[in-house]
């Protein structure tokens, strides 16, 4: 669905969470937002009575969302699933956007985090929720392709979490080496997790 084709409390969220990877939580006006999802003033109140907090937690969770229903796709691109595979086409998703549109914008999950202390505790929980919600496509991409269940939790924690420490390195070296430098080191040791003899996806009974 396109900007366009939201509604407005749709387009709010989206542009809440797009200004947030960008600037943070504290940066983001409700003004700002409205604006950027060209929706009236009135509708702020109106779709967000609990105020900002409200409208960055929604954000947060779309965010989260958005994330784990992007592992379905990252598999459907790959020939032979592995958990290398995986990663390595999670890391490319913010090299491609880097390379393209330079480091600006982070995960908004992420910035939401960071200035967490600021925007309540509600905000913690949610990006705590959304992190879990980005985890669980992850985790259950690489148990189908034969990682032990208990496994594929921990190792989808390793993902989401190094994948985010690059991030944040990209963004400050303005250079995507450390994207490229995680999905290497991390490959020999996500592919050892399958076991000996895997050859890709296993389809569960």
């Amino acid at each position: 669905m396109t900007q366009a084709r939201r509604g407005p409390r749709e387009r709010m969220v989206f542009s809440a969470a797009q200004l947030i990877r960008r600037q943070g939580v504290t940066a983001t006006g409700m003004r700002e937002v409205a604006a950027h999802a060209d929706a009236p003033r009135g509708s702020l109140q109106h779709y967000f009575p609990g105020g900002k907090e409200q409208l960055v937690n929604e954000a947060v969770a779309w965010a989260g969302r958005y994330a784990g229903k992007r592992v379905a796709r990252f598999l459907a691109g790959l020939d032979r699933p592995t958990p290398s595979g995986l990663f390595a086409a999670m890391a490319a998703q913010w090299a491609d956007e880097y390379a393209a549109d330079g480091f600006a914008a982070g995960c908004p999950v992420a910035a939401a985090t960071v200035d967490c202390a600021t925007s309540g505790d509600s905000t913690r929980e949610a990006a705590a929720t959304a992190f879990a919600t980005w985890r669980g496509p992850v985790a259950e991409a690489l148990s189908d392709m034969g990682v032990p269940p208990a496994r594929a939790e921990s190792l989808a924690t390793l993902m989401i979490s190094t994948l985010e420490g690059a991030i944040l390195m990209a963004r400050a070296e303005r250079d995507v080496r450390p994207l490229t430098t995680v999905v290497e080191e991390l490959r020999p040791l996500l592919d050892a997790a399958t076991g000996p003899g895997d050859e890709g996806r296993r389809t569960r009974p």
